[in-house]
């Protein structure tokens, strides 16, 4: 299951990639007064360089539950421009400490608010599975504030914008899964800003789009899971013989509390659903399957 742990993140990517300079005025100018691009409103990230940083995660993937550290520091690229990079200790995975093979010890993860230094996802390949979630989730919210930072709107609670996607991402790898497949719109809403302890709260809900434009391989396929249009599939191969095809509804709901002296993320959450339909088939064409089956799968992530 393929979608819960890469799908969201890298479409938050290219979406966050095509927020350029012409986008970010005409969203401002439907916002009118509320806050200036100079300012970026109060989300803004201010940096010092050498500036230690630390979250502890903690996460449940179904039966699969986790805790993981990422310990980092604020650094300057060649360009000047300022970045955050971690690494990643202390696996407790199912209640049991668990040792990362070297590479992934080894690994160092670059992350960055600043709103003119573009994402990306890393090289994953070499990386052991179970550090491949808390890498693309703690991504997942550096890109969806990241997207608020480039927009410079939120200034007060209430603020609010719908950011319309529906592109089709796909993280289909040829030979296991044939098909994969979901679309999102982007929900952003300042929901609080605390003088009082110098926090705001920001609340950016995954969403399918009206018109999702995955593809949809069988006529099955077509009727919503749930109660809006399914904008998640997935075809996998299971041996020679089995075909695993599903389809349904995924959302997120990420919620990221940031300081206002500073921009550093304090804690934030992900809820990650997926209604799903199942059916187990012979062929490609998915015309010879067995019975639907309904199900959710359901992820919890949090770092503070």
């Amino acid at each position: 299951m393929k979608s819960a742990r890469t799908a969201a993140f890298t479409v938050v990517l290219a979406v966050a990639a095509g927020v350029g300079p012409t986008a970010v005025t005409i969203i401002a100018a439907q916002n009118a007064g509320k806050t200036s691009l100079a300012s970026g409103g109060v989300l803004r990230r201010h940096y010092d360089q050498g500036e230690k940083l630390t979250y502890h995660m903690t996460g449940s993937n179904q039966e699969w539950h986790y805790k993981i550290d990422a310990n980092g520091a604020v650094k300057k690229d060649a360009g000047g421009k300022f970045y955050e990079e971690y690494a990643w200790s202390g696996m407790i995975s199912d209640g049991a400490a668990y040792s990362l093979p070297e590479a992934s010890q080894q690994f160092r993860q670059k992350l960055s608010l600043e709103p003119d230094v573009s994402l990306s996802v890393p090289d994953l390949s070499h990386l052991d599975p179970r550090i491949i979630g808390p890498i693309t989730d703690l991504l997942t919210i550096y890109s969806d504030l990241w997207l608020a930072n480039k927009m410079a709107i939120f200034s007060k609670a209430g603020d609010h914008f719908y950011f319309k996607s529906g592109t089709p991402n796909s993280w289909a790898d040829g030979n296991y899964v044939l098909l994969g497949q979901d679309a999102i719109d982007f929900d952003l809403t300042l929901t609080k800003v605390d003088q009082a302890n110098q926090t705001a709260t920001l609340v950016v809900r995954h969403v399918p789009p009206q018109n999702p434009e995955i593809k949809i391989p069988a006529d099955w396929m077509r009727a919503p899971v749930a109660d809006t249009p399914n904008n998640w599939v997935e075809v996998e191969k299971h041996g020679e013989q089995k075909i695993v095809a599903e389809v349904g509804k995924e959302t997120f709901e990420v919620e990221i509390n940031v300081s206002l002296k500073n921009g550093k993320i304090i804690w934030a959450t992900i809820d990650n659903p997926v209604e799903v339909l199942s059916r187990d088939c012979e062929d490609l064409e998915l015309s010879r399957c067995g019975q639907p089956k309904r199900f959710q799968i359901r992820r919890k992530i949090e770092i503070k």
